[in-house]
């Protein structure tokens, strides 16, 4: 007989996904109109353009208890605000360099970018990247900054 405490729980991962709000998050809204499913743990974060994610951002919503975060924007050459995606671009490579500096997996982090005709993509990436990060467990690295219940 088995002891029902011993009983391991399977882990749900918590996403935060930071979406333009020309593109990405019109994708969004439309797998949602096309009911295409993807997990209810995608927490979407609707942003002016993807270039407004201050890389301080992502490190904050690790601290905040997300195992893992992707970042959503117009396809380079289709950015409503012209070169915001090129800006996204760059900073997101040195925040990959920061979080391998602090341990933390860079398959933790995605950058992808998805228009607003592009729904099935939407869900398709959203379901690959928690899949994605349900293998790699939870984000121990930064348990000990997170901030606590009633802080």
């Amino acid at each position: 007989m088995q002891d029902v405490t011993t009983e391991k729980k399977e882990f749900t991962p918590t996403i935060v996904a930071f979406c333009c709000n020309w593109c990405s998050y019109a994708g969004a809204d439309l797998a949602g109109s096309s009911r295409l499913t993807y997990p209810a743990n995608v927490k979407i974060i609707r942003v002016p353009c993807s270039c407004r994610v201050n890389p301080m951002f992502v490190l904050k919503a690790f601290q905040q208890g997300a195992d893992g975060v992707i970042l959503c924007g117009c396809h380079p050459g289709d950015c409503h605000y012209v070169t915001g995606n090129y800006y996204t671009r760059r900073r997101m490579a040195l925040l990959y360099s920061f979080l391998n500096y602090m341990g933390i997996e860079k398959e933790r982090t995605r950058v992808e970018w998805v228009s607003a005709a592009e729904g099935a993509r939407f869900a398709a990436v959203m379901n690959d990247f928690v899949k994605q990060v349900t293998d790699l467990g939870e984000n121990k690295r930064l348990t000990d900054l997170r901030v606590k219940e009633g802080e």
